[in-house]
């Protein structure tokens, strides 16, 4: 590879900082200016350019065109300024660069777009956008239910995008190594339906046998083409995402991020809230909010954490109410699907069971010491409701996770001044410190990107076989473990601002725990298989990355 081939491919390309040897050898004379600069250099000057942009969809549009040419400065700069970077090239912003997608598209960004109409195509398709590289993570998408917007079809392949930009800037694997894909199942969305510009096939969803016909093979075409590698699904439907995953857990590497790893990041913060209140997770009452894909995950990993600490799965599971639409959810509750029937409760428990509809008044019946919501019902969480959960909770554990902003169910500073300092909250966007009544609190996030970059690198890292709960209940302690309950107002998750620190120590939960239980395939510890995986963005001498390209 010479000249403008090198300068064109986004994991070679170095611009000013190639050497002047390198630019000999490499038929780059003439084609650069002379300068030649470090990538110190050039990230200040990138980053200066950056704070230039005013709207955040412009911040976003610059960042991905540094990502486009040039990947190892793009990520040597998300690492500078991670806190900074997070919420524009992933949540909150993509949500905006989604519903945009289509007069926005300039290039594909190495992505694999794939569609169930046309399914002899797939493997030629993947190998196309895999262009001869070692995919070992792969982000797929249908884009069915993307958290607090819904469908938006082709378009959702920016949240693919997205999520392995977070995978290499906090747990540090090889961009060269991922690989984004979207499966166009076709869309219900009717604002894209009625869009001249829409780029992804223009008719309803298909669903049923030949969509899961479809995803059969696409597994077995990543199983052949890519057999070291993670499947991560992600923002499938709720009529979906559960039935994927149950059926290939347990036999290939896969993970789905709405179940398993919005279930992760709400036990770590549920743990790391018990760390500072001094009580214990089998004394709780749990209260869900929403009882979709991301509601029954967070649900399933606090069972197994009951479970884990010693009740019986009846004991266990008379901790948990289900808060839907129709209100509390009962066994004859009409549509209940296969997750949420091993979770209701029966109307006999009640006195006035068809009254609790209202959460205020769910709220007196049940006294959660626990509310998670995942409802995407701005301002669910009201003063009344909130109010009434503190007459029975000493520290009420309050997380309205859904995103973005307008969908959260209640701002933190409202939580706080409602119960009087007592709450500990965490919420599922980037919140302030809110003062209150001489006390700093501090608001963890509780996002999903805490935690599976940690969860997915080191089950990467040990060449694991599968990724089970045992492994997950492990990256839930290791994260929940990493707060500091000396300090007044602490937050129950640490800071987005230390990712990259505790990411790496997921990371070695996960392999350690894969290891323990004869589920790696490695020779080496934890500690050296994480280490030896782990890319740092800095440019390596380019003979040697010219000589590792694609193999």
């Amino acid at each position: 590879m010479r000249g403008f081939q090198i300068l064109n491919d986004p994991f070679l390309n170095r611009g000013t900082a190639f050497t002047e040897a390198e630019r000999r050898k490499y038929g780059l004379i003439g084609l650069l200016p002379p300068r030649v600069k470090t990538i110190d250099e050039q990230a200040a000057e990138m980053y200066a350019l950056y704070q230039s942009k005013g709207s955040l969809i412009e911040k976003r549009h610059f960042l991905m065109e540094i990502f486009n040419h040039n990947r190892t400065l793009f990520f040597n700069l998300m690492v500078r300024h991670i806190d900074e970077f997070m919420p524009i090239v992933y949540d909150p912003v993509i949500a905006e660069a989604i519903e945009r997608y289509n007069e926005r598209f300039m290039q594909p960004q190495d992505a694999a777009y794939l569609t169930i109409d046309d399914p002899d195509t797939i493997e030629q398709r993947l190998q196309n956008a895999a262009d001869q590289r070692d995919i070992r993570l792969i982000v797929v998408t249908d884009a069915e239910g993307i958290l607090g917007i819904g469908d938006w079809g082709v378009n959702g392949v920016d949240i693919a995008v997205g999520k392995l930009m977070v995978y290499t800037a906090a747990a540090g694997i090889d961009p060269q190594q991922v690989l984004p894909v979207v499966i166009d199942a076709g869309t219900d969305n009717q604002q894209l339906l009625a869009d001249d510009e829409y780029l992804g096939t223009r008719h309803k969803r298909l669903t049923g046998d030949q969509y899961f016909a479809y995803i059969d093979r696409f597994v077995k075409a990543v199983e052949k083409l890519f057999p070291h590698s993670l499947l991560h699904f992600e923002d499938f439907g709720r009529g979906t995402a559960a039935r994927i995953l149950d059926k290939y857990q347990d036999r290939i590497l896969t993970f789905n991020d709405d179940i398993q790893g919005t279930g992760i990041i709400a036990l770590a913060g549920v743990l790391g809230a018990l760390k500072i209140s001094g009580q214990k997770i089998t004394e709780q009452r749990f209260l869900t909010f929403g009882a979709g894909t991301a509601g029954m995950g967070i649900v399933k990993m606090l069972y197994n954490e009951l479970i884990k600490q010693g009740l019986s799965p009846k004991e266990a599971k008379r901790h948990f109410y289900l808060v839907d639409r129709q209100g509390l959810l009962f066994d004859d509750t009409p549509g209940l699907t296969p997750k949420q029937q091993a979770f209701v409760r029966s109307r006999d428990e009640f006195a006035d069971a068809g009254r609790l509809t209202d959460l205020t008044a769910i709220i007196k019946a049940v006294q959660p010491t626990v509310m998670i919501g995942t409802s995407t019902v701005h301002n669910a969480f009201t003063e009344a409701a909130v109010k009434e959960m503190a007459k029975h909770a000493a520290r009420p554990i309050i997380f309205p996770i859904s995103n973005p902003t307008e969908k959260i169910e209640a701002m933190p500073e409202e939580l706080i001044k409602w119960t009087n300092g007592k709450a500990l909250v965490a919420t599922g966007i980037p919140s302030a410190t809110v003062a209150y009544q001489g006390i700093d609190y501090q608001i963890g996030q509780a996002n999903n990107a805490l935690i599976y970059p940690g969860v997915g690198f080191g089950a990467l890292a040990v060449n694991a076989r599968v990724i089970n709960d045992e492994m997950l209940a492990a990256a839930a302690h290791a994260l929940g473990g990493l707060v500091d309950v000396k300090v007044p107002g602490a937050p129950v998750l640490p800071p987005v601002s230390q990712l990259t620190e505790f990411s790496k120590k997921v990371a070695l939960a996960v392999a350690q725990s894969a290891i323990d239980q004869g589920l790696a395939q490695t020779d080496l510890s934890a500690e050296q298989a994480v280490a030896a995986m782990h890319w740092q963005p800095e440019y390596q001498p380019f003979d040697q990355l010219l000589a590792n390209y694609r193999k």
